[in-house]
């Protein structure tokens, strides 16, 4: 399913993710003129765990899936990588294989640099060096925001914040009516469960008490938030206790 060329809102969606867009002009060219396009259909596998580390990837359409799967079986999804964000250096400077599995969530479009031009633009431009040293402080903080969420809040409150996450990256704003946001990535119940790191039965039972209060709406098609501020108010009040 390669093709070489991104569409104009592919190109967009990488242009304007927030760290790729803070590089230099002339290191987003050199970057771009040696990547190359790789579409994928939903669940098709984008790399697995021990693989060695050949690419540099971003997700320029559709949303690739992160997970690792335990001894037992058990599915663990940790992140959505969304448009506009790269993934996989930490296996090429580290040199050791990847760590879990990437999946095409939807119809997924891939921008991809192999791991000897990616040396070569280190070797051109120093600047890359430092904007990736950002890049993994921000990741680094963010695991250090989830692995406190996740010792230290109630699931109400990591469903809320997962929730404002989703609508901030994947938000479609409600023609009908300008306060609602439905959520663009379409993710089964146990989806976000695997997230959360929850039963999606419990998490059934949030999303039920989270419609009744008229803050969320479950559609067939995935969740339309209603309010909010609601949802804000929701981990905040948590976070207070």
């Amino acid at each position: 399913m390669d093709d070489p060329i991104l569409t104009i809102d592919e190109r967009a969606a990488i242009n304007s993710g927030r760290w790729f867009s803070s590089l230099s002009p002339s290191l987003r060219h050199d970057i771009l003129r040696c990547a190359y396009v790789k579409r994928y259909k939903d669940g098709e596998l984008i790399c697995a765990r021990g693989d060695p580390p050949e690419e540099w990837i971003a997700c320029a359409t559709g949303a690739v899936r992160v997970s690792s799967t335990s001894i037992s079986g058990k599915q663990v999804t940790l992140t959505y990588v969304e448009p506009g964000i790269w993934f996989g250096d930490v296996a090429i400077f580290d040199g050791e294989r990847r760590t879990h599995d990437a999946y095409a969530h939807g119809s997924t479009t891939t921008l991809c640099v192999a791991r000897g031009d990616l040396r070569k633009i280190l070797s051109l431009h120093v600047e890359l060096y430092e904007a990736l040293l950002r890049l993994h402080a921000r990741r680094i903080r963010q695991l250090f925001g989830l692995v406190e969420d996740l010792n230290t809040l109630p699931l109400r409150a990591r469903l809320a914040k997962q929730l404002l996450h989703l609508v901030r990256s994947y938000g479609v704003p409600s023609l009908a009516d300008g306060r609602e946001v439905r959520i663009g990535l379409q993710l089964a119940q146990e989806e976000l469960a695997q997230l959360l790191g929850a039963s999606r039965q419990r998490v059934n039972q949030e999303l039920k008490s989270m419609e009744r209060e008229d803050t969320i709406r479950i559609e067939p098609g995935g969740l339309v938030v209603r309010n909010r501020e609601a949802l804000m108010r929701i981990s905040e009040a948590e976070i207070d206790k």
